[in-house]
């Protein structure tokens, strides 16, 4: 099979280069192609050589996941159902805002950890997503947005990509980190380590081979201020709880691209949200420098919770806030097209059966993150 060049970071091409018998600059001008210009024919690419064209046409390709759903929410939030093999489509949304454009990318189709608050969760878990579908979900939203051919740091569409989509990054490092490299590569895509985040679960040995290989900002999805009501709600920290997810986090921050960690908080009426879980988690507070963002539940079939009142929501930031902490309120995105946080789905060949233990057996094209 052809080698897909969007799996390959710049030090993977020099390799690949070095074997066809080319130089290592020859890897930075094919960055420039693929990822800026978004080329995908080797006839386009004008500054390599003839020969070297005809190399790269006989022993390799680029070639994204397939657009095969595109809907667009009444605020502008754009979501793409991208196919990336017989029997897996994930989800990439674009949220535009006045002085940025912010891409959620999916790293799993599925995802294995649970979350009782996520889409995602629910439909199961299939397989970790190459490096080539997780890049080529930027690959193809510059090119589905109209991004130029050259691009300049006030020209970008997309000026920040988190990993909040479907999936848990810190279990596909493998993939993830490559796909990261070239966010960061300035013959790519350019993007600072500030304005890429990865968000986990709170997977402490990704956390902390993601502090060593490629350290960009680190969001942590906490839910709750107590080991037994997060137990409930993130299973995951049965296995990493909340005192060891606060080393680490530590640790992360003697690398990290910002000087916090920010601290995802979904808003569950009646489950996570009174003024006392607001003070127990300034316990938390104390040990680690942060910000919290709460985030409004947003439904989904089948879902246990409601969301928080604003009221409700508003005296829990006042709780915080008063301690000095930063709490930031997430504005609902793309509801009206399951576009919102913790409302990706996409459509996944559920190998764990969770699927049909939990879900009705009409499938939802829906996830939640963003």
């Amino acid at each position: 099979m052809k080698q897909n060049l969007l799996d390959l970071d710049a030090v993977a091409l020099e390799r690949y280069f070095a074997g066809l018998g080319e130089k290592p600059f020859r890897a930075r001008q094919l960055l420039r192609w693929v990822h800026q210009r978004g080329a995908a024919e080797f006839a386009q690419m004008s500054d390599l050589a003839k020969g070297l064209r005809g190399k790269l046409e006989a022993d390799a390709r680029v070639v994204p996941p397939t657009v095969v759903g595109d809907s667009v929410s009444a605020d502008g939030t754009r979501k793409w159902l991208l196919k990336v093999d017989g029997a897996n489509a994930v989800e990439a949304v674009f949220i535009p805002e006045p002085r940025r454009g912010t891409l959620c990318v999916s790293s799993q189709a599925g995802c294995t950890l649970d979350c009782a608050f996520c889409s995602t969760g629910k439909q199961g878990f299939s397989r970790n997503l190459t490096t080539a579908e997780i890049i080529g979900q930027l690959w193809l939203a510059n090119r589905m947005l109209g991004a130029p051919a050259k691009h300049g740091a006030d020209h970008r569409h997309i000026t920040n990509v988190v990993m909040m989509g479907m999936g848990e990054p810190c279990l596909n490092l493998d993939n993830v980190i490559p796909a990261l490299r070239l966010m960061l590569d300035d013959n790519a895509y350019g993007l600072s380590r500030r304005r890429v985040t990865v968000s986990t679960s709170g997977v402490i040995p990704g956390i902390d081979r993601l502090r060593e290989e490629c350290p960009v900002a680190l969001a942590v999805s906490l839910h709750a201020p107590s080991d037994d009501l997060r137990d409930r709600l993130v299973p995951v920290n049965r296995r990493y709880p909340l005192r060891e997810l606060m080393k680490a986090c530590r640790r992360y921050l003697d690398a990290a691209p910002r000087d916090f960690i920010t601290f995802e908080y979904v808003m569950l009426d009646g489950v996570n949200d009174s003024e006392a879980h607001a003070r127990a988690l300034l316990g938390i507070a104390r040990q680690v420098k942060c910000k919290f963002n709460l985030i409004p539940f947003n439904p989904f079939p089948g879902a246990e919770f409601r969301r928080s009142a604003p009221e409700r929501i508003r005296r829990f930031a006042e709780v915080l806030a008063r301690d000095g902490l930063t709490v930031t309120t997430r504005r609902t995105r793309g509801d009206d097209v399951d576009a919102a946080c913790g409302q990706l789905a996409g459509d996944v060949t559920d190998r764990t059966r969770r699927s049909a233990a939990r879900m009705p057996k009409t499938v939802v094209l829906t996830e939640q993150r963003a």
